[in-house]
């Protein structure tokens, strides 16, 4: 069982928690592992790869990339991030957790009409809580960034249910339904994507250190990720 560690006062908190698996969609996967992912839809593209000395801290870097419905504006952001387990319960029959996360990088942005801004200074912030047993899964992310010129936070619900239990060797399914929503805008400018909530229907597989999720949303957009852990 891992040990509970103690909350700093500076770091971002979330709730809603999740049955640690190896392969589970966590900043953190287990001690001395690589964690890599990729993940898009219509409105983002993301990846990132993740080193963990410990079990409870991880590092790496990341790059994420922000798009308007109409393609006109899109957002570049490059950026290196620390992972923290603020804590983990451990249950009988299932398991929560609770991670922090921050880092800092650099952005470039077309969103004026595309004349791309000067290459700004980002500050990203975020945290995540999740809860599983072996038949429901729920966790709650948010993601944050920050500069001079642009602010923009991405918030993910996820509920899930299984339709059989598993093992960490056998082939696990799960039907969840996800939430997402995008908040930013530029100063003193009108962003077309200032706010959006997207609702997508989800096939999560996974078998060992392999993770997968297709999914499609009420506007019928495709969305993808693949997760690696080793």
């Amino acid at each position: 069982m891992l040990q509970k560690r103690s909350v700093p006062v500076l770091l971002f908190t979330a709730s809603i928690g999740a049955f640690a698996l190896p392969a589970d969609a966590k900043p953190i996967a287990f001690s001395d592992g690589t964690t890599i992912m990729h993940e898009r839809n219509v409105n983002m593209l993301e990846a990132q790869a993740f080193y963990a000395p410990e079990f409870w801290w991880s590092a790496g870097p990341g790059y994420l990339q922000l798009t308007s419905d109409d393609k006109r504006k899109r957002r570049d952001i490059s950026y290196l991030q620390v992972n923290y387990l603020v804590n983990r319960w451990n249950m009988p029959s299932a398991q929560a957790n609770l991670f922090s996360w921050a880092g800092a990088g650099t952005a470039r942005s077309t969103d004026n009409g595309g004349i791309t801004w000067r290459r700004d200074a980002v500050f990203r912030y975020g945290a995540q809580g999740d809860y599983e047993t072996r038949r429901f899964y729920s966790s709650f992310k948010i993601d944050g960034y920050r500069s001079a010129a642009f602010a923009n936070q991405v918030s993910t619900l996820q509920l899930g249910v299984a339709p059989y239990e598993h093992d960490y060797e056998d082939l696990a399914t799960w039907f969840l339904i996800q939430f997402r929503h995008y908040t930013g805008g530029i100063r003193d400018m009108t962003d077309s994507n200032s706010k959006k909530l997207e609702q997508t229907a989800l096939l999560r597989l996974f078998k060992g250190p392999v993770w997968v999720e297709l999914g499609i949303s009420r506007e019928r957009h495709s969305q993808f990720m693949i997760m690696y852990n080793f």
